[in-house]
C-alpha cells in the first residue's frame, strides 16, 4: 500500500525545484539578449535529482508558471513574449534538456563522471535550441549568434556543472524517491 509520504514527497521535491529554478533566474547578470542565470544549473540538477519524468515535470510547471504570468524568468518577467522574445529557444530548450540530463544519468549509473557528462549533454541540448531561436529573434548572422548566445557562456557553464555534480552527490543520499 502507497503511503501518504510516498506521494507527498515527490510533489514536494518537484516544487522545491520549481522555486529553485526561479531563484536561479532572479540571479542574473545581463550582458546582452541573453543573460547569465543560474537556473539552468537548477534544471539540469532537476534531471540528476528528480529523474527524467519528475524533472521533465518540474521544467514544464516552471514554463507553465511563467506562462501563465508570475515573474518567474529571468529578471522577474513573464509571459509568451519571453518565449517569443530572443531567450526563447532556451526555456523552451530546457525540456529536452531535462530530459536527455535525468535519462543520461540513470543510464550511466548516477556518478559524478555519468553525470558531468549527462549535464554537458543536456547544456548542448539547451544551446540547440537557444542559439538558432536568438539567430531568428534578432535578424543574426550564425557566427554572431554563437557568439552572443553560447561563447560567453561556456566557462560559466563547466564552473555550474561541477558545482551540480558535487551537489548531487551530496543530495541523492538524503533524497528517497
Amino acid at each position: 500500500m502507497i503511503s501518504q509520504t510516498d506521494t507527498l514527497r515527490p510533489m514536494v521535491y518537484t516544487s522545491l525545484f520549481v522555486a529553485l529554478i526561479t531563484v536561479g533566474a532572479f540571479i542574473t547578470i545581463p550582458i546582452g539578449p541573453v543573460p547569465i542565470v543560474l537556473q539552468n544549473m537548477f534544471v539540469l540538477l532537476a534531471g540528476l535529482i528528480l529523474g527524467p519524468a519528475r524533472g521533465t515535470a518540474c521544467v514544464a510547471v516552471y514554463l507553465l508558471v511563467g506562462l501563465a504570468g508570475l515573474p518567474v524568468f529571468a529578471g522577474g518577467t513573464s509571459g509568451i513574449g519571453k518565449l517569443l522574445g530572443p531567450t526563447g529557444g532556451y526555456l523552451l530548450g530546457y525540456l529536452p534538456a531535462v530530459l536527455v540530463t535525468g535519462v543520461l544519468s540513470k543510464t550511466l549509473g548516477k556518478k559524478p563522471a555519468g553525470d558531468i557528462l549527462a549535464m554537458a549533454a543536456g547544456s548542448v541540448v539547451v544551446y540547440a535550441a537557444g542559439v538558432p531561436w536568438l539567430k531568428i529573434a534578432f535578424s543574426m548572422s550564425w557566427g554572431k549568434a554563437v557568439s552572443a548566445g553560447m561563447l560567453p557562456f561556456l566557462l560559466g557553464d563547466a564552473v555550474k556543472i561541477a558545482a551540480a555534480a558535487v551537489i548531487a552527490k551530496k543530495i541523492r543520499p538524503l533524497v528517497k524517491l
